[in-house]
């Protein structure tokens, strides 16, 4: 899982702009690179190994890049983002679940040849490693990297001159041009992915995966003197946060293109009956504040509460838990726990505090990463736990990690017993998409009961929601469920050797 933003007005955006970029702590002077930073910025939640930005200028004809590991903040500072000037830039933030930890390998990523294009993206492209030996058998590539976002970037760039047999010519630029090699592209890429992309001297293209498991959405803003500038974004709070009017999600299967005198252009080049957007969006993984699907983040948490405060009134009523308190672990659940609070009159209790200066641990690269953040990222508040029954409201539990060590130290510290509540059904299933857990042997709750899995985490009770409770409360119906039953929007005929491989080439376990 990534975070991705892309940014593109009129050509002569950046002739508007002062000839030094601004500083980074004056945003009413304002690049499309700078804008990219900013917007990387509340996007981070989404990655946290490296992030980058790629501008291009019409003035030099250049891409400029600038990209690092570690978080955005501290990666970028004034000499950085004046070094990227232009009138279009895109950006990435990275959580790696294919390829390495190298400098090679962080997005985005450009090609000169044949000719200049740069690209980031969000997803897991499932039939990598085929695609890749394809384009260094038959196409005589020599790859770079281990990142599958190499491999897109290639076979885009062949699409786009396949009709002028690989030279460049007027026709190359066409949006009709543009359509016909993202349709070939959905043909070809099988997995999940959300696309920006920048083209030298042309514009800005982005596009998503037929079934929609990535997110990608498109803001507008007014210059005041009749043209626009557009902003692609993995979430609306990107849009919020920089001033954009929200105004669509890109579609599943489209295409869209913003030339650089600020035209934009889209069309959907492949319907899918059943689109399948990714529930974990609502459930964990985007900001609180945005929305995914014209659905708010909030809302779909919030409602994902009140379900799972009726089954724990259930359970109370046929004796089987009795809390005094209902506690979230934080952040994410927050919005769950004080419905659940509501449905059972209970008082809500924050008894855990989080240290916002460590990573989410979800998304660390190993068991040992994990580990080692949940010690650092939670402290306990002593007084609203010793001598409570709890009902402690988690979003899910995938490896088990965090929740064993949280219950734990409830217990170290006086709770008289602990009921965990997920706002999500249990992860029985590996997810190839871009989540980072496609071997299902790693899950704790793959093969066993709600009553294994709570004796392992060590508490008195473990209650999940259901699908149809997931269902209902996002108010999706059709959606990409596959990590809880098993049914795969997308062929995964790779899927193992997938899962295998990404390690030898160096991805997270």
């Amino acid at each position: 899982m990534c975070g991705v933003i892309g940014i593109i007005g009129p050509e002569h955006f950046q002739t508007r702009m002062p000839p030094a970029a601004p500083s980074i702590k004056t945003p009413a002077l304002n690049t499309p690179a700078l804008e990219c930073y900013r917007g990387l910025l509340v996007l981070q939640h989404r990655g946290q190994d490296a992030a980058g930005i790629v501008s291009y200028d019409n003035a030099t004809h250049m891409f400029a890049a600038e990209k690092d590991h570690g978080l955005v903040a501290q990666i970028f500072d004034q000499q950085r983002i004046d070094r990227l000037a232009g009138y279009m830039a895109i950006g990435h933030t990275r959580y790696a679940t294919i390829g390495t930890d190298g400098a090679n390998d962080i997005q985005p990523m450009m090609t000169g040849i044949p000719f200049g294009l740069a690209m980031a993206h969000n997803g897991n492209i499932l039939n990598y490693f085929p695609l890749a030996q394809k384009l260094n058998k038959d196409f005589r590539r020599q790859l770079l990297t281990h990142n599958d976002l190499e491999v897109l970037i290639h076979y885009f760039a062949h699409y786009l001159t396949e009709k002028s047999g690989g030279i460049p010519d007027q026709s190359t630029f066409t949006f009709d041009n543009i359509k016909n090699a993202a349709g070939k592209v959905f043909d070809t890429m099988v997995g999940g992915y959300a696309v920006v992309s920048l083209i030298a001297n042309e514009g800005l293209v982005a596009f998503r995966d037929p079934k929609g498991l990535r997110p990608l959405v498109i803001g507008a803003r007014g210059n005041g003197d009749g043209s626009k500038t557009y902003c692609f974004a993995s979430e609306t709070i990107a849009l919020t946060y920089l001033g954009y009017d929200y105004v669509r999600d890109v579609a599943p299967g489209e295409a869209v293109f913003v030339s650089k005198d600020g035209t934009l252009q889209s069309a959907v080049v492949r319907e899918e009956e059943k689109p399948s957007p990714c529930m974990f969006e609502w459930v964990y993984f985007s900001g609180a504040e945005g929305a995914q699907g014209g659905k708010s983040v909030y809302a779909a948490r919030l409602s994902l509460g009140i379900r799972l405060g009726l089954r724990a009134r259930e359970a109370i009523m046929r004796g089987e838990i009795a809390p005094d308190v209902v506690m979230p672990v934080p952040d994410t659940s927050r919005p769950a726990a004080i419905s659940v609070a509501d449905a059972l009159k209970l008082p809500y209790r924050e008894g855990l505090i989080k240290n916002r200066y460590v990573q989410r641990s979800f998304i660390l690269g190993t068991q040992e990463k994990r580990e080692q953040a949940v010690e650092l990222k939670l402290s306990p508040v002593r007084s609203e736990i010793e001598g409570k029954n709890i009902f402690l409201v988690d979003d899910s539990i995938v490896r088990g990690t965090t929740a064993r060590k949280i219950v734990a130290m409830l217990k170290k510290y006086g709770a008289k017993s602990i009921t965990l509540g997920i706002t999500c059904p249990p992860h029985r299933h590996g997810c190839y998409y871009g989540i980072d857990f496609p071997d299902a042997s790693k899950l704790l709750a793959n093969g066993k009961s709600a009553e294994e899995i709570a004796s392992w985490l060590g508490a008195d009770k473990v209650i999940y929601l259901d699908n149809d409770d997931l269902r209902q409360a996002i108010g999706v119906h059709d959606m990409c469920m596959a990590c809880l039953d098993g049914q795969y929007p997308t062929e995964t005929e790779e899927s193992a050797a997938f899962s295998a491989q990404r390690h030898t080439a160096g991805g997270k376990t």
